[in-house]
């Protein structure tokens, strides 16, 4: 069988979903791997890497779409490479279905298999294959190093003879994966941290990591969290609760990475231009929700706004300004989904939809759209 990816349109995405190191595996496993000319140069992978363990680098990408069985990538391809995928090509990558509906519905009537890893169960087993973790585990980070790089001030507590300065106050909105590590890099860099989630199962979290976890209607949030584990849409009486203990708590802060997300819904809106208002000249917010509406009312994707001397940084895809990390997280977790998919026997595609990680992350099969 013949696995290949296309270099992406690096303006939107540095990732890569074949690093060498995977490549290897592929080959280990009994696959012909086909990439495209420089595919990982600007992440210090040359071709000759490549080349070197058995990879076919090919000039034309077009080629490497009419070559292979199975194409992984990061984002969906344009529509002039899309149209040349064959009938009973498996596509694999992050697809947003819910917002590409229409061209996955075009390419399921060619009877393409496409599988769209964000969708993912929950379980145990679908842990090593879990990109959404891997990718807003280094988001996390790469938005608290970017909002300390904007805040024109130290962030640990600094005691000179000419007196003290006092630790930056950092507030995370939002303590999933990437609030959780957006928490614990602020601790490790010497701030004072606080966080806020729906879900009352994320306190236990939350100060596990040394952080205070920001609370006001307890019994409320015994309800907010679904079977799944993701924070639930709350009602009219807790926003507004919400709404007024965000008032009076972001003031307080300095900085404010906001992670907060409902799967397949837009993002909650947390900060309101009034609350913004009422924040100290300097201070630097991160809006990591930015791509579903934000949870800021002023963020712009990929824009800083500066409002009354507030930074507010919106940019979208934070793990592509991570992107050697993240490509090594991202094609392991490939990787792993991969090998289950393969016959073992017959080295070729099985779709088994008594597995549930199969069942839950294939959207289109057969001439069929599925999970949508």
């Amino acid at each position: 069988m013949k696995i290949g990816s296309l270099s992406e349109d690096k303006d939107l995405e540095k990732r890569i979903s074949i690093t060498p190191e995977v490549a290897k595996k592929y080959i280990g496993l009994g696959l012909e791997v086909y990439l495209d000319l420089n595919y990982g140069s600007h992440l210090g992978f040359d071709d000759s890497q490549y080349k070197d363990i058995g990879v076919k680098v090919l000039a034309d990408q077009n080629d490497i779409i009419s070559n292979t069985d199975l194409l992984v990538q990061l984002n969906l391809l344009n529509d002039d490479k899309l149209s040349k995928i064959k009938e009973n090509q498996t596509l694999i990558g992050v697809f947003n279905p819910y917002n590409n509906k229409e061209k996955i519905e075009t390419l399921s009537k060619k009877k393409i298999n496409i599988f769209s890893l964000e969708l993912l169960p929950r379980i145990t087993r679908a842990q090593s294959m879990d990109i959404l973790s891997s990718q807003a585990n280094l988001a996390g980070y790469k938005a608290v190093i970017e909002s300390f790089a904007n805040f024109k001030k130290a962030i640990p507590m600094m005691m000179t003879a000419a007196g003290t300065i006092p630790a930056a106050k950092v507030l995370v909105v939002g303590a999933g994966v990437a609030g959780l590590q957006a928490i614990a890099t602020a601790k490790r860099l010497g701030a004072i941290v606080s966080a806020y989630d729906v879900r009352l199962a994320a306190k236990e979290e939350v100060e596990s990591l040394g952080a205070k976890f920001i609370i006001f209607d307890e019994e409320a949030l015994k309800k907010s969290q679904t079977t799944g584990g993701y924070a639930k849409e709350m009602g009219a009486d807790y926003k507004k609760k919400q709404e007024q203990a965000l008032e009076k708590a972001i003031p307080k802060n300095n900085i404010i990475i906001c992670t907060a997300l409902i799967p397949n819904k837009p993002a909650p809106l947390l900060i309101l231009k009034k609350t913004l208002e009422k924040m100290q000249r300097g201070s630097v917010i991160v809006d990591l929700a930015v791509e579903t509406g934000g949870n800021c009312e002023l963020s712009e994707i990929d824009k800083i706004i500066d409002h009354n001397g507030v930074k507010i940084i919106g940019y979208a895809n934070y793990p592509s300004r991570i992107p050697g990390d993240s490509s090594t997280l991202y094609s392991r977790n490939l990787f792993n989904f991969i090998k289950i998919l393969i016959n073992q026997e017959t080295k070729k595609i099985k779709i088994d939809l008594k597995d549930e990680i199969i069942e839950k992350t294939l959207i289109a099969h057969q001439g069929k759209l599925m999970n949508l």
